[in-house]
This record gives C-alpha cells, structure tokens and sequence, in this order.
C-alpha cells in the first residue's frame, strides 16, 4: 500500500470526492441503525471501529506511511482495531505486545497462514510460493528445508567463506571510494552484499560476477516490491483492482519472467554437474575417460533438484515451485538484511558516541592481530550485537506482518471470525512506551547490563519476546534469522572498523525519514563518503579484496 506517485495520489482525491457524495445520507442511516431498539441476530462482540465512509472505508485516516497511521488509530481507539481497506475487506490492526502474544502463541496455528495479495497471478500462484502457502504440508516441507539445509549452524558455518569473500568485496569497494573521495551508494553497496551471499548460497552464483544476472537480480528486489506495493494499492482502492489500468500487473510480469528464464538457465547448469557427478562416480566421463570434477559444497539448488527427483520425498517439487521459491528466498533476503545495515550505519553515523564505543570494543577484542573482524569474534562484541537488537527495534525491516485466521476465535475479548486478516504492527510494538523507556531513541545501552556485558532475554529474537519482533512470532517467523544477523554483525562492525564516514554536501545528521512500503526503506538512501583510518586494518581491508 505504498503512496508514493502523482497516480496514486489522483487515484485517492477521485475516490475521496467520489465519496462524499454519499457521506451525508451515510451518516443518516448511521445514526437510524445506531438508534434501533432491535437487537442484532448474531450476537457478538468485534473489536471497536471507526465511522467508514463508502467505497473507501478508512483509508481517509491513512497517510504514506501506514505502520504510523496504524499506531494513531491504535491510540485512539484500542490495541485491537477493526477496519475496512477498500476491497480488501475488513482487517483487524494489532499493535500491543499483550495482543501480538495472542496471535503469536495463544493462536499461533490458527493464525499461522497468510492473506492473498494483488499481484500474485502475475508472479506465481499463492499456495504456490512458501512465503505466502496456506499452513499446511507444502509449507512445512518447504520451511524444514529451510531451516535445516540452508539455514541450519551446521550449513552457515560451512558457508563462512563466501560470506567472508563479499565482506571483503565490500571492504574493497569502500576502498576504492576513499581512495577517490568518491560518495558510496550504501543502499546499492549492501544490496549487492545481501544479493551475493544469497545467490551464492542458493545457487551458487555470484550476480555481480554476470552483467545479465546482476541486473535481473536488481530489478527482482526493487521492481517486484516497489510494483507489488503499487498494485495492492489500486486493488484496495476498489473497482480498479483487475482492471490493471496503469500497467502494474504487466511489469510485474515481465520481471518475474527474466528473473525465472535466468533461474531456469541456472537450474539446466546444476543437473549437468548432477551427471558429471554421476558419471564420476561411475568411473568414467561419458567418452570412456576417467572423469574428476572438483569438489562443491551443495546449495540449495542441488538440495531442491534431489527433493524434486525423490519419489520417496514427502512433497513432489515440481519445477515452477523450485524457482518461485527461490524468488521468495532471494526477496526477503536480499531486501530485509540491506535496509537493517543501512539504517545501522545511518544511526551510528548520527551518534559518534554510540559510533566510538563500537569501534573500541571491536579494538580491544581483536587486539594487534591486525585482520577484520570475523564471525568467531561476535561473542566477544556485545555493544556490536546491542547496536544490531537497538536498530531493529527501531527500524524492523518489514514493519507490518499480515496473517489470516483459519477459524473463529477470540482475541483480547473480542470475537474474530474464520478468514479474519490481521495487521501485526511490529513498529509500534518494537516501540510500545509501557515496555521501552524513550521508545523513539536510539540507546544500544538498553539491551546491556551496566557491566557492558548483553542482558539476558532482552534481545531475545526468536518470537518469544513478544514487545519486541523484529523478525515475528510463531511457527511462520522468518526461518533467516540466523543469517541475518550474522551478516548484519559482521558487516556493520567492519565497515565500523576500517572506515570513518563523512556526508555529503556538508550535511552533518543523516536524513531518518522513512518510506512507506512492505518494508521500511530509508526515504533518501545513506550516500557517505568513507573516509581511510589511519591504523592498519584499512589497509588489510584493500589487501584482503586484492
């Protein structure tokens, strides 16, 4: 629902004048049913709601950024509220912990499925793709794939060194912008990082090493959000939703298709190592020779391309699913982990204090050794990982969680029916003032005992921790967390280490706005211009690239 274009803004002054047309004979009947001495036939209790107007329900009391417009309502009205978007019909917003626990726990399995979004027939079918299937088989085979293959301690710490040779790229571009005294785009940066190491992981590619694949990678995480957020506006916004009048389902098509025709090139690569592997293990190469080929961790590719080949595997992959679902994967983990590390550095950058105590911690745990820091130090940085919990809470990446109940219940005293969508604010939540004292500052101290040492519990991200969700709650929270903050510890503390950062354009705060969207972007992406230390892990950081 992002608002964002000149269209959109024509679209929603067409419908609020279209509406107040009825507005008057709307309130008069308001006010004749409220009057009514006559008893409802089913009696329930729904949560409270403010006055609708036709057509457009309450999106008159949404501005562009709707996790605030969420809260507002919230504040006024209750932490359970019901409202009616357009043609997505009726949802209810939740924005306290004590209700988040309710859905996330209490009704966990009934709210463990998601609601169906504009634009899913230009990219895919629903129950097609693991991030929006039904909760049911397919989605927990695809989430133990996940969980155990890809993500699992065992897989990440194997795959250390592909994210210790992006770090290092990264490093090296940071170089060759200081040696320039050239601005960095940290938003492009961090998502060329995120967007190897999954590539990598996954299919054990490299985008930016292709042209071709690091511009359809590109487009995939920019152009799918950006147009999805677009189109699901216009769906809400009423009698436009199928029409595709302003040609958003058309470019969501085309995207997708570069980016499945690119996958599919991909996936003929990895069957034909599959029989060179066989053909190995039989001794020869197929022209009668002996064959070797060497060694490979397996990625997600091959472990997708065995599943789908096992007659025995509890879910029959086809093709299609294999490269939706890497779509999906490649998305969320590319986007959310970008805009994390981006907002990280923004906030140190804004706070030299907070900027000092990082780097003299990361100083004192590596000592003379003279390299950049690495996964096995994290443990021993607990301001690195206090920085990490403070960002997030402040700026999680998805700000809004959609869910959808599967059958009648009560929340917070209130009856909810089957089909119920419910709107889990994470940014209000992650901001609540009876859990947070000054909710809206940045203080990585908070999540630190005054020993420095990490309080235990209180950055807890593994959806327990219900004031604070970062990453959700319940079965269906984001199976990458420990990726996540791996890369995100690692990256910001390096690029703390081995540069200072100047702005551009004389600037001294960087700009904090927000932008609305399924996640929550910077509104001008950080450009900074790092500036070479004079100690000597600058240099290993150009070293290390070259």
């Amino acid at each position: 629902m992002e608002i964002v274009s000149v269209e959109t803004y024509l679209l929603l002054l067409l419908l609020w004048l279209f509406s107040t047309l009825f507005v008057h004979s709307y309130l008069k009947i308001s006010r004749r049913n409220n009057n009514s001495t006559v008893p409802p036939s089913v009696p329930s209790r729904l949560p409270p709601t403010p006055l609708a107007l036709p057509l457009v329900g309450h999106l008159y009391l949404f501005g562009p950024l709707q996790h605030r417009s969420f809260r507002t309502i919230a504040r006024r009205f209750g932490p359970l509220v019901r409202l009616r978007l357009g043609s997505l019909g009726y949802l209810v917003s939740v924005c306290s912990p004590a209700v988040a626990k309710e859905l996330f726990k209490t009704n966990d399995i009934n709210f463990a499925s998601r609601p169906r979004l504009a634009g899913l027939e230009y990219i895919g079918e629903g129950d097609s793709r693991f991030a929006f299937a039904s909760y049911g088989p397919y989605w927990k085979f695809m989430k133990k794939l996940c969980v155990n293959e890809l993500f699992s301690t065992r897989k990440l710490d194997r795959m250390v060194r592909i994210r210790r040779e992006e770090l290092h790229w990264l490093l090296g571009s940071l170089s060759e912008r200081a040696g320039a005294q050239e601005p960095a785009d940290m938003d492009a940066l961090l998502t060329a990082l995120t967007n190897n190491i999954i590539c990598r992981m996954a299919m054990s590619t490299r985008c930016s090493g292709n042209m071709n694949d690091a511009e359809v990678c590109k487009k995939v995480v920019q152009e799918l959000i950006e147009i999805a957020a677009k189109l699901n506006l216009v769906n809400v916004l009423g009698f436009l939703g199928g029409m595709d009048v302003l040609g958003y389902g058309k470019r969501l098509t085309d995207v997708h298709g570069k980016f499945m025709t690119m996958v599919e090139r991909i996936m003929k690569e990895h069957e034909e190592k599959q029989q060179r592997k066989r053909k190995q293990m039989s001794g020869t190469g197929g022209d009668g020779e002996e064959y070797h080929e060497q060694e490979q961790e397996e990625d997600l590719m091959d472990i997708l391309l065995k599943a789908s080949q096992d007659d025995k595997a509890e879910i029959k992959l086809q093709r299609d699913e294999i490269k939706v679902f890497l779509q999906d994967l490649f998305i969320a983990g590319t986007e959310t982990a970008s805009v994390a590390m981006q907002w990280a550095l923004a906030e140190l950058i804004n706070h030299p204090g907070a900027f000092k105590k990082m780097r003299d911690e990361i100083e004192r745990a590596i000592g003379n050794s003279c390299r950049v820091v690495e996964d096995s130090d994290i443990p021993n940085l607990p301001y690195v990982q206090a920085t990490i919990m403070e960002t997030l809470r402040l700026h999680p990446a998805v700000p809004l969680i959609l869910r959808e109940s599967s059958r009648d219940c009560t929340v917070a005293g209130f009856d909810l029916p089957a089909k119920t969508k419910a709107c889990i604010n994470v940014w209000a939540i992650n901001r609540d003032p009876d859990e947070w004292k000054d909710p809206d500052e940045f203080h990585p101290e908070r999540f630190l005992n005054s020993d420095g040492t990490l309080r235990i519990g209180s950055g807890d991200m593994k959806g327990q921790n219900f004031h604070f969700l970062p990453f959700g709650g319940g079965r269906r929270m984001c199976p990458g967390t420990s990726l996540a903050l791996r890369v995100m510890h690692v990256t910001v503390a390096a690029m703390v280490q081995c540069f200072d950062y100047r702005l551009v354009g004389g600037a001294t705060k960087v700009n904090m706005r927000e932008t609305g969207g399924f996640t929550l972007r910077m509104a001008h992406p950080l450009h900074c211009i790092p500036l070479p230390r004079t100690n000597k892990s600058f240099y290993l950081c150009k070293r290390n690239d070259e």
